[in-house]
């Protein structure tokens, strides 16, 4: 590392189902918008997420400004252990001065990011405060290709209504709201929940 790049700061923070785990860094290491890879074939040129998939068990990487969201592909992985290789990986990114993600990528994050604005605004303004009152809430993951990936947290995880909610609520405010929206993907794994409902 350079004497003038400040040594970054790592804090992981797993989530309640043990499904994904969020890396919040300091200083940030991307000052683009939100971009996804939801295969590793879709992170090759980008640096950092190609490096993250070439780890065991990552099978999703959700790249924000200051915090780096990483999803597993086996029940039997352990945060514990993927963590520390996952920090090890950053932290030898942040050496290297690479960027982030391929130039590429990042025109195509940026096309989008007017879109997922509006999506957010709808989930912010519109659903967000509905579901809150049954301890819910739906998170954007973000767009690509005028598709849109949320995950449902909170008393939706799990929960017996949540197809419905998603059909009959979340859809038809953000196709009212973004009508350029193709298609919505909910990604959430509804049968690891700790809510009783979809138990699989």
């Amino acid at each position: 590392m350079t004497e003038t790049q400040p040594e970054i700061r790592i804090l992981a923070q797993p989530s309640a189902t043990g499904d994904s785990c969020s890396f919040v860094m300091y200083p940030p290491l991307y000052d683009g918008v939100n971009a996804s890879f939801v295969t590793a074939e879709e992170a090759q040129g980008s640096p950092l997420p190609q490096r993250l998939f070439a780890l065991d068990g990552v099978a999703r990487v959700v790249i924000n400004p200051n915090r780096l969201t990483l999803f597993r592909g086996d029940d039997s992985i352990d945060w514990s252990v993927l963590g520390k290789q996952v920090g090890a990986t950053i932290r030898e990114h942040h050496a290297a001065g690479e960027p982030v993600v391929s130039e590429s990528v990042a025109s195509e994050m940026a096309e989008n990011s007017s879109l997922a604005d509006k999506v957010q605004t709808v989930l912010d303004t519109d659903i967000n405060p509905s579901v809150a009152s049954h301890g819910g809430f739906i998170s954007l993951l973000g767009v690509k290709n005028n598709n849109v990936y949320i995950q449902m947290g909170g008393g939706c995880q799990g929960c017996a209504q949540s197809s419905a909610t998603l059909r009959q609520g979340v859809e038809t405010a953000i196709r009212r709201a973004v009508p350029e929206v193709v298609e919505i993907f909910d990604t959430t794994d509804h049968a690891s929940g700790t809510n009783p409902y979809y138990r699989s």
